[in-house]
């Protein structure tokens, strides 16, 4: 719903075509050097060989099905939207992708951030098939690149390991992530996943949040390690996040995004 990134336009101006997708909170979609937001990460995934995305979006979104259908063509990765006709929370969102994922293993990630090749290629690598995955992001790393401070951090969620690392507890919007340490560091949890096709059931069954009222992807996620439907490993990653959550993300994102992928943006 981009309530965060609409409440802080009167912090920053902003170009007249990147402010339209501001006011509307469409974050995956405001323009960076010309492009959606999201293009980048897709242009990314396509480099790892991924050849199959979905968009989960509200109906309201479907006006731009046709200009992916020429990202599709330009970076040959084939481009699916799935409908979340109400913003019920990130569960759900997940739910809406059942047809397009069918019974293969596949990943999770939030449409507002940008995940680096060295983030996305362990996660994707990971053999067993019959696990699920979740990269763990090592607050240091994370603090230490991107557009990362303490504040942002605990807006997302910190992860409680075994000594095999497995996923034992999410612990969501952490008042302080350090208390959570593990022998492999403090694992951030940035929605970066591998799901098989047991998260279905999970995020059928998610209770609503008793406080924010939304079905959470990481309530889901816990309801199915705890009920044994499937476990999840954690990959821990010495790597870093681009988030776009307010409108001064916009210029530090653009400018970070250009050192990443080369000082011209375009393919």
């Amino acid at each position: 719903m981009g309530k965060r990134m609409r409440s802080s336009l009167s912090q920053v101006s902003l170009d007249p075509q990147i402010e339209k997708f501001a006011k509307l909170g469409w974050k995956p979609f405001i323009p960076i050097s010309g492009k959606p937001f999201i293009y980048y990460q897709l242009r990314v995934l396509a480099g790892l060989k991924i050849r199959e995305a979905c968009l989960v979006v509200g109906p309201e979104h479907l006006e731009l099905r046709s200009y992916f259908d020429e990202v599709s063509r330009e970076l040959g990765i084939s481009i699916s939207f799935a409908i979340q006709e109400k913003p019920l929370g990130t569960a759900d969102a997940v739910y809406a992708a059942r047809d397009f994922a069918g019974d293969d293993v596949f990943l999770v990630l939030n449409g507002d951030n940008f995940y680096p090749r060295d983030a996305l290629d362990p996660v994707i690598r990971a053999e067993d098939h019959n696990s699920c995955y979740v990269g763990g992001f090592r607050l240091e790393s994370l603090l230490s690149s991107g557009n990362f401070g303490p504040e942002r951090v605990r807006s997302f969620a910190v992860m409680e390991v075994d000594d095999n690392l497995n996923l034992v507890r999410i612990i969501e919007k952490p008042e302080n992530p350090g208390a959570y340490r593990t022998r492999y560091g403090v694992l951030v949890n940035m929605n970066l996943w591998r799901f098989s096709p047991a998260i279905f059931e999970a995020c059928r069954r998610v209770k609503p949040h008793p406080i924010r009222g939304e079905l959470e992807l990481t309530a889901a996620v816990q309801l199915m390690i705890d009920e044994g439907l499937c476990g999840v490993k954690v990959i821990p990653l010495d790597s870093w996040v681009l988030d776009l959550t307010y409108s001064t993300d916009i210029e530090f994102i653009e400018r970070a995004l250009r050192r990443v992928l080369g000082e011209d943006l375009s393919p």
